[in-house]
């Protein structure tokens, strides 16, 4: 779950104004629209840039849309996209923007001036569960363990993340911790730069117990590598099921990093539906399954007024525990 930096703005050439209707899809997947333009804000590889490539690719093999097009926008943990989007609204009928937690977080710290408020909402569609981790042969092996050393010395006892203190690995340990009735305040949290740090910082045994996406778990974990203590699902994922849930543990910890769309603020209604539409048929179709099950992630698509319930629901938990983390 770790968070995105990039520098590098690369445009691609857009028909955004392109935009066209051409009916609602039958089961037979009859094109819908002409083209959907993506706009990302961060750089090629990572998350927002898979979702929306993925996105893309399985609207056009399934012929839902033409074509698909572009653009990546880094710089200002997304404000810049998110800005770009809101200068230019006359003219991005045709423009689907990929979001997903960050704009919550970075919105309730002041990273970004924007909220998703300032958007218009179109559907949320994929998430990441988080999970908890310990290496495959540590002496933890289950969240029991876990909770037992962490009471007999909670200064020793440290999660590391792929985020600064604060920022959504953070959160989630203390979310995970909140739910097993520990102080969240209290555990030894050490951030680094990216995943891939972290999970150093855990093979090299500078932490215990690693903070981070489900489906960057379940490969490792796979490979022998890791051993999955909890995934912050209400049930266990059928992508690995061999690792338990937090809420079957009774620990209240339920949490989705979401992936989802915007559009620029106000488009007519038509067109929002229209994109609604899209989405939801595409979801529908095996030529998304096949993406959806690459990228390790899990279906959640809840379009227009259930995503605003779910990202103020979001916002409500995050900004609560920031509160308590003495992070706002």
């Amino acid at each position: 779950m770790s968070t995105y930096g990039w520098t590098r703005r690369t445009l691609i050439a857009a028909a955004t104004a392109s935009f066209a209707f051409t009916g609602i899809a039958s089961a037979d997947g009859h094109q819908m629209m002409d083209s959907v333009h993506f706009l990302i804000p961060g750089g090629a590889g990572g998350g927002w840039d898979g979702t929306a490539r993925g996105t893309g690719e399985a609207l056009v093999n399934s012929g839902l849309i033409g074509h698909a097009t572009y653009e990546n926008m880094s710089g200002g943990g997304s404000g810049v996209a998110i800005a770009h989007l809101i200068e230019n609204a006359a003219s991005s009928d045709g423009t689907l923007m990929v979001n997903s937690t960050p704009i919550v977080i970075r919105a309730l710290t002041g990273e970004i001036s924007q909220s998703f408020r300032d958007l218009t909402l179109v559907a949320g569609t994929v998430g990441d569960y988080a999970a908890l981790v310990v290496l495959a042969d540590s002496p933890i092996n289950t969240m029991d363990e876990a909770l037992a050393m962490y009471r007999e010395d909670p200064n020793s006892f440290s999660i590391g993340g792929g985020s600064v203190p604060g920022g959504m690995d953070h959160l989630v340990a203390a979310i995970i911790m909140q739910g097993a009735g520990e102080d969240p305040t209290a555990f030894n949290y050490i951030g680094y730069d990216a995943g891939g740090e972290a999970m150093a910082g855990l093979l090299s045994g500078e932490i215990m117990a690693l903070s981070t996406g489900f489906s960057e778990a379940i490969a490792l974990a796979e490979q022998g590598e890791i051993r999955i203590l909890g995934v912050t699902a209400p049930e266990r994922v059928a992508a690995y099921d061999a690792a338990p849930s937090f809420a079957e543990m009774g620990i209240d910890a339920q949490f989705v990093n979401w992936r989802g769309f915007f559009a620029a603020p106000g488009m007519d209604d038509d067109k929002v539906t229209a994109y609604q539409d899209l989405l939801g048929a595409m979801m529908e179709t095996p030529e998304w399954e096949e993406i959806r099950a690459r990228m390790g992630l899990v279906n959640i698509f809840n379009p227009g007024d259930e995503f605003a319930s779910f990202l103020e629901a979001q916002e409500r938990q995050i900004g609560d525990l920031m509160r308590e983390l003495g992070f706002l």
